[in-house]
């Protein structure tokens, strides 16, 4: 390294301490040292810290100000600063000073001591004072009093959690809009249940879409279950719940404020220590997201195969066309919504299944696997939140019924025959269903031409409503 290299990064460099040692921060950077080292231990994902959990650790730490304040544990004038900072970072600013990845070691801290070096030294802008001149205003003794990683980090969790919820479950909302509309305007089109992948008796299009909607409806009840959960906090149980260091006073105005300046009605844990601990709520509220995730690929499979073909396949449905479907075959079109939505639903079960793993892997009074946890969650909120809007809006909305088609295989399977059980017998009702299936006609035309009904018969028995609904379809006859 040359002399004119070595005055540079003097120029550009400050020196910050701990109790390991000494280390280089930018001299413009607001975060210090503890980040630095951060940086340097945990190039794991490549990922950052999700922008709704900075914003709620800026929260968290704007509402522990306040409180330390009012209980006359910290100087006015710093608090003031801190909170600023806070709103500064809440508008906005600062994001890119927070450059660490969301999986590290330790909890959490140093995604909490980036937090606090960032509000530290930006306060010491604003005091006039020199970045790392912490004996003004430190990241430890005045931005992070009266907490600890282990109740800061988990109560901006569950806000970050909340926010991405408030997101998500309107979303599940309008997916549910959508599918109940197409539940009304199918409702009259019949065309063939299946089971086993083969054909069964006739099945209403709208009562399958109204099925998707009920599914997705004990979807949403169970999300917004898990989501009370997370209303109640540990913050001021400090290191392992006890609260050590965390004035009364203290831990009830700062839940009050946490309440205020997030919009959601925050309250204390029941027990500190139980909350600091345990994360088992993290865990309901990833499988709530997994069942929905799951029934979403099982209601996109239908939907792929219902309208496969569109002339080999079933061709029921048409989806809307969202894009060319190859390179090399002219005129091809691909469920890509419906294949999306699938991948999205992978992607939440590897995150349920870390969530689980992380859970299962606490141990006394933290669960050191927190990071991971919350990482994984905030993945699943944001990827379902995406992924339903889009679905919504760019599928489901859009569906169209095949109804020609959907008749043509009513008219040809055999099990539409089953609605003639009642009628006509168990034996000839068999022998209607090999001479359809060795023939190929129409199950009208083989019935006319052996007179074993009338074709006003046929129509009453084969009204969709008769045969997709509890009873015997055509029951009236049998009084005649």
């Amino acid at each position: 390294m040359d002399k004119t290299q070595q005055i540079k990064e003097t120029i550009d460099d400050r020196i910050e301490k701990d109790l390991i040692g000494e280390m280089k921060v930018p001299k413009d950077a607001y975060y210090g040292i503890q980040t630095m080292r951060a940086l340097t231990n945990f190039p794991i994902t490549g990922d950052l810290m999700d922008t709704d959990f900075i914003n709620a650790m800026a929260i968290v730490k704007k509402a522990a100000a306040r409180a330390n304040m009012e209980t006359g544990h910290l100087d006015e004038k710093l608090a003031k600063t801190i909170m600023d900072v806070a709103d500064e970072i809440l508008a906005g600013k600062w994001h890119q000073e927070f450059p660490i990845d969301p999986v590290q070691g330790g909890a959490g801290t140093s995604a909490n001591m980036n937090m606090n070096e960032v509000i530290a030294n930006r306060g010491l802008e604003l005091l006039g004072e020199e970045k790392g001149n912490y004996g003004i205003l430190s990241p430890n003794v005045h931005v992070n009093m009266a907490q600890s990683t282990n109740d800061g980090v988990p109560t901006a969790a569950n806000l970050a959690i909340l926010t991405k919820l408030m997101k998500f479950v309107p979303a599940m909302e309008e997916l549910h809009v959508q599918f109940m509309k197409k539940a009304d305007e199918f409702d009259g089109f019949v065309k063939m249940g299946r089971t086993h992948i083969q054909d069964a008796v006739p099945i209403r299009l709208g009562q399958e879409f109204k099925a998707f909607a009920l599914m997705l409806g004990r979807d949403i009840l169970r999300v917004k279950r898990a989501m009370l959960a997370f209303y109640s906090v540990n913050m001021g149980a400090t290191a392992v719940g006890t609260g050590l260091n965390a004035d009364v006073a203290y831990i009830e105005a700062c839940v009050k404020h946490l309440a205020e300046y997030s919009g959601f009605p925050i309250v204390s844990a029941e027990d500190l220590v139980d909350a600091t601990a345990n994360t088992d709520t993290f865990l309901e509220l990833s499988s709530a997201l997994k069942n929905c995730a799951m029934n979403m690929n099982k209601v996109c499979r239908d939907l792929r195969l219902m309208t496969s073909g569109p002339r080999c396949g079933l061709g029921e449905i048409k989806l809307p066309e969202r894009q060319p479907g190859s390179s090399i075959m002219p005129g091809k079109v691909n469920p890509v919504m419906a294949e999306v939505m699938v991948q999205i639903g992978y992607v939440v079960a590897g995150n349920d299944l870390t969530i689980s793993m992380a859970c299962e892997g606490g141990d006394f009074q933290i669960n050191v696997m927190k990071p991971v946890i919350l990482y994984k969650i905030l993945d699943s909120l944001k990827v379902m939140t995406n992924g339903f809007g889009v679905f919504s809006e760019l599928c489901i909305s859009g569906i169209e019924a095949n109804i020609e088609q959907m008749a043509h295989h009513v008219s040809t399977s055999a099990g539409a025959i089953t609605a003639l059980n009642p009628h006509i017998g168990y034996q000839a009702s068999t022998e209607l269903v090999q001479e359809v299936i060795s023939s190929g006609r129409s199950i009208k035309e083989v019935v006319l031409e052996k007179g074993l009904l009338t074709e006003e018969e046929l129509n009453i028995i084969f009204n969709p409503y008769e045969m997709t609904n509890p009873g015997i379809a055509g029951k009236e006859l049998l009084k005649k």
